[in-house]
């Protein structure tokens, strides 16, 4: 991901044909590290290739991709319920316990 958002950074700075010490430099200026198989992998990748057309062809493979704003509607209902009771059973217990030893003294 740091390689294409270096990429895709030096072409919004003006950059029409990043190369691989600029993506280096652009990373390097924020203290992040690039790894020189990853580099060679995606410039192999996008050789060639009009990135614009890439982004446009991801954006609509990630259009149907499903998802879900509600995390709730992904988890089976076995699971919510059995998640519900088990807090419902850790509250009792930190309620029952008065031990011999009270940490802020007797409640008084």
């Amino acid at each position: 991901m740091k390689v294409i958002a270096a990429y895709l950074l030096a072409r919004l700075g003006g950059n029409t044909n990043p190369s691989a010490d600029d993506l280096k430099r652009i990373c390097g200026a924020v203290g992040a590290e690039i790894d020189g198989d990853r580099l060679e992998l995606f410039f192999s990748q996008v050789d060639g290739k009009n990135i614009d057309e890439l982004v446009a062809s991801g954006k609509e493979k990630l259009a149907l991709v499903p998802s879900s704003d509600d995390t709730s509607a992904a988890a089976p209902p076995a699971v919510v319920e059995e998640t519900t009771e088990e807090k419902v059973e850790e509250e009792e217990e930190e309620d029952d316990f008065d031990g011999p030893f009270s940490l802020f003294g007797p409640d008084n």
